[in-house]
């Protein structure tokens, strides 16, 4: 089930957009990738929501 508020894990967002995990953090470092938020236990998430508007920017690029 996906919801707007779903947190997606790094694996998870890669294995969407059929990317390396080096190729997100690489977008990430280069402030390219979609907005991610640091949980207190330091581990990075994406928003369901926050995916889809970046990959519709993506679009309009």
């Amino acid at each position: 089930m996906s919801t707007k508020d779903e947190k997606l894990t790094i694996p998870q967002v890669c294995d969407e957009l059929q990317i390396a995990r080096s190729t997100f953090y690489d977008w990430r470092a280069k402030n390219r990738g979609p907005k991610c938020i640091r949980l207190p236990n330091r581990k990075v998430r994406v928003r369901r929501s926050d995916l889809n508007r970046w990959l519709e920017s993506q679009e309009a690029a």
